[in-house]
């Protein structure tokens, strides 16, 4: 691919496009869906060239552009991705074309505005994989908030307002103090390269005043216990695609953060509170499990039990200080733990998704979310059933499918740090089973439980292609996750090596 600039494709094409399709709100007769799809679809397959031509055997950053953007202050149009990013970024493109098939039929007011909204975001979320200069990270970070806002506050349900409101301000408060940290380290180095924060000396001191001022902003993107509970509000209030949006991408974006900034800018200090994280994300493991046990609505199951996946990321990201004082260096366990909360990011990433969509499909037949009001659904609905069924096991993390594979790596690495947290670690095997299994069960096992699931439909042709790609790529990664690993390798191996030289 040469010099083409791929990345900046991958970003302005869904938001040129978005607003395109925003403009065929002007002629009633037009249908935006279909020019929608488009260029979610061709977004898609120009992202996969990322993958193509990726150079596996490199950490250094690929598909590099570079463009002077506000001179007087040193800061650049900069993109460039590793084997970090770019998995994320076709995660992205690859959901989005889901998200717009999704409301094809179930949004009926303002589709050219709805459509409009995913694709403009997914372009702000594919900025934020890609940036490489600080500022234009923070515009793209900070841009993601608007069309989210907006497609909870309009096609939200009848508490979208609070919803919203409380949405924007956890997270916007946070980002605040990652911009002060950002302008900081822009005094010291004299630049907003990303890449030249990494190689900044800096004191404890200000090592641990910039990673807590990080921790903030990311800690409520992933969202981490205590400051998780925008989440659950923000999903059930959310329309389908938004909850699916928020739970496969946006989460992500805070894991990001924590391996592009906190822990090459911030090693020592990363060091000195790993104890901090590694408490944080176990909470989440296992305090959040009891919390989605006791769930009657299966949005707010399903967004604490994403609480709870992400908390396994972050833990594999800090467990490998343990790893090192424990093994020395950079050993292959540490190496093993990011690459676990890596692919425990992106197989959360297909999962949630899938068991957004399955509520999704329930929810535009029977306009309820409560398990008590279902029971007997696999009677009426044999298809569905199936995949609801496969989406839980893997959600259950069953080997298998993905969710097995970042969370069998890190409990492994964990026993390499402690058995303590490996044991607690584990647990979220057996509570993940069984707040994930007892809502199956509810939902579609026994009799069929009232008029209204006898009368449902099963699903149609496109809510198979939507759940049927999602099966394909649990299943695929969940039986050969080599294409993931391999991707990543490099460049984890990189910051890891960058993070042991690093410490005091």
């Amino acid at each position: 691919m040469g010099e083409f600039p791929l990345l900046s494709l991958v970003i302005w094409m869904p938001i040129v496009g978005g607003l395109l399709v925003l403009a065929t709100s002007q002629w009633p007769s037009l249908n935006p869906r279909p020019l929608a799809l488009a260029v979610a679809v061709i977004t898609f397959l120009a992202s996969l060239f990322l993958y193509t031509g990726f150079d596996v055997s490199t950490a250094e950053m690929q598909f590099q552009e570079k463009a002077s953007w506000v001179p007087a202050f040193n800061i650049y149009y900069q993109l460039g991705i590793d084997g970090i990013s770019m998995p994320l970024i076709i995660l992205t493109t690859f959901t989005s074309v889901l998200v717009i098939l999704a409301g094809w039929e179930v949004i009926k007011e303002r589709p050219a505005q709805y459509m409009a909204s995913f694709l403009i975001m997914e372009g702000l979320m594919n900025g934020v994989f890609a940036a490489l200069d600080a500022m234009l990270f923070y515009v793209f970070w900070e841009g993601m908030l608007i069309p989210m806002f907006l497609i909870i506050g309009i096609w939200g349900g009848p508490r979208r307002v609070y919803a919203t409101i409380k949405f924007f301000l956890y997270t916007f408060l946070g980002s605040v103090f990652m911009l002060v940290a950002l302008i900081y380290m822009y005094t010291q180095s004299g630049s907003f390269s990303i890449l030249d924060f990494h190689v900044l000396k800096l004191g404890l001191t200000e090592q641990v005043l910039i990673f807590l001022a990080f921790l903030l902003a990311f800690a409520v993107k992933v969202p981490m216990w205590p400051v998780h509970t925008w989440l659950p509000d923000a999903h059930v209030e959310a329309p389908t695609g938004g909850s699916v949006i928020l739970a496969a991408i946006m989460l992500k974006i805070g894991g990001y953060g924590f391996l592009r900034f906190s822990l090459p800018i911030t090693p020592d200090a990363s060091n000195e509170l790993d104890w901090l994280i590694i408490f944080m994300s176990l909470t989440a493991v296992v305090y959040i499990g009891f919390v989605a046990l006791v769930q009657q609505d299966m949005k707010k199951l399903i967004a604490y039990s994403s609480i709870a996946h992400m908390g396994f990321a972050t833990l594999g990201f800090f467990l490998i200080f343990t790893i090192m004082d424990n093994h020395g260096g950079s050993s292959q366990g540490s190496v093993m733990a990011m690459e676990g909360g890596m692919v425990q990011m992106v197989s959360h990433g297909f999962i949630s998704a899938a068991m957004f969509l399955c509520v999704g499909v329930l929810y535009d037949r029977m306009h309820s979310r409560e398990i008590a009001d279902y029971g007997g659904v696999a009677n009426t609905m044999p298809v569905f059933a199936a995949f609801m069924m496969l989406f839980a096991m893997a959600n259950a993390g069953l080997p298998g499918t993905s969710g097995f594979v970042g969370e069998f790596m890190v409990i492994l690495a964990s026993f390499k740090a402690s058995f303590w947290i490996a044991f607690l670690a584990a647990t979220t095997l057996i509570l993940g089973a069984a707040y994930t299994l007892w809502m199956v069960k509810r939902v579609m096992f026994g009799e069929v439980a009232n008029d209204s699931v006898a009368a449902l439909q099963d699903v149609n042709g496109r809510e198979i292609v939507i759940l049927g790609s999602l099966v394909f790529m649990v299943l695929l990664f969940g039986l050969w996750p080599a294409p993931l690993v391999e991707v990543m390798q490099a460049s984890i191996q990189n910051l890891v090596a960058h993070i042991s030289v690093s410490k005091l």
